[in-house]
């Protein structure tokens, strides 16, 4: 199996609707986002992947797709052009293109002076960056890349499947995985939930290419924290067990009908409230979802 730098035309994370009234195909498939959604709320998982409820733009994960997108075409500059300043220059550009994309983004800002003010945190990030490593000195193998393997077998067949921000591969071939978060580090004790996205795309990387990765790397843009794990094959022997229990906990809950919500402290900054019971909402009736295979 081979990582490509771009999915084929399956929706990554979409649930298929069937011709059938009230059902929902959805594929066997899963992304570290939405294996974390089922373990944050299986309710958000649903209105999510199987509802596909449309969720509004939100301010904060747009800044962090707008980051992303300036330190993926950074490198596309020759190595001693890649400043700060040069970073800086490109924020603007890339805003534009993605309002051109979605120009339902331009609702996110009152006005000129809070665009303004939250392009400028975007800016603070990008400098952050520059604190927490030297681009000029770096050569990536692979930005922005769409990695899939399979895992299990028969009805238990699931393809894993993400985005890697950043691959870079050393001259003896050792391979490091880096992941840009424009959020703030975990405190000391809480990173196993950071970490498991990045231990699946690990073990996405040693099904296709047969190598460990020698290290993971998250890059802390809100405090300029960097978090380093290095990975053994019993990290990710682990790693797929318990996405193998997350993956049965979804058939579990697909074949009973039922997507109870999680209520935490992340209650309030979920775009679903209205939609949840233990919010005081009303949810909407539940599909009938069938679970379909999907190749690799």
């Amino acid at each position: 199996m081979e990582a490509v730098e771009r999915p084929d035309l399956e929706f990554a994370d979409g649930a298929l609707f069937d011709a059938g009234p009230g059902v929902v195909k959805l594929p066997a498939a899963l992304s570290p986002s939405r294996a974390g959604d089922f373990q944050q709320c299986p309710l958000l998982f649903r209105l999510r992947v199987v509802d596909r409820v449309p969720e509004p733009p939100n301010a904060a994960a747009t800044k962090g797709t707008l980051v992303h997108a300036v330190l993926e075409r950074l490198f596309d500059l020759p190595a001693p052009q890649r400043t700060p300043g040069e970073a800086v220059e490109m924020l603007r550009p890339q805003w534009e293109r993605l309002l051109a994309e979605r120009p339902e983004l331009g609702g996110l800002f009152a006005g000129e002076q809070e665009r303004a003010a939250w392009l400028a945190e975007a800016e603070k990030l990008l400098g952050t960056y520059f604190t927490l490593e030297d681009p000029t000195r770096l050569e990536p193998a692979k930005r922005e890349l769409f990695v899939r393997a399979p895992m299990g077998e028969g009805d238990d067949r699931l393809l894993l499947r993400g985005f890697v921000d950043r691959l870079d591969i050393a001259p003896n071939g050792m391979l490091r995985v880096v992941d840009y978060k424009t959020g703030k580090a975990p405190p000391p004790g809480y990173e196993e939930k950071t970490l498991f996205q990045m231990k699946f795309y690990a073990l996405v990387l040693w099904k296709v290419r047969g190598v460990v990765p020698k290290r993971l790397q998250l890059l802390f843009l809100g405090n300029g924290e960097v978090l380093t794990y290095d990975p053994s094959e019993a990290d990710l022997l682990a790693a797929e067990r318990k996405i193998a229990a997350i993956w049965s906990a979804i058939r579990a809950a697909a074949g009973a009908k039922k997507w109870d919500p999680k209520p935490s402290k992340l209650c309030g900054w979920c775009s679903f409230r209205e939609l949840c019971p233990a919010q005081g909402g009303e949810v909407p009736p539940v599909p009938e979802v069938r679970i379909v295979p999907t190749t690799a």
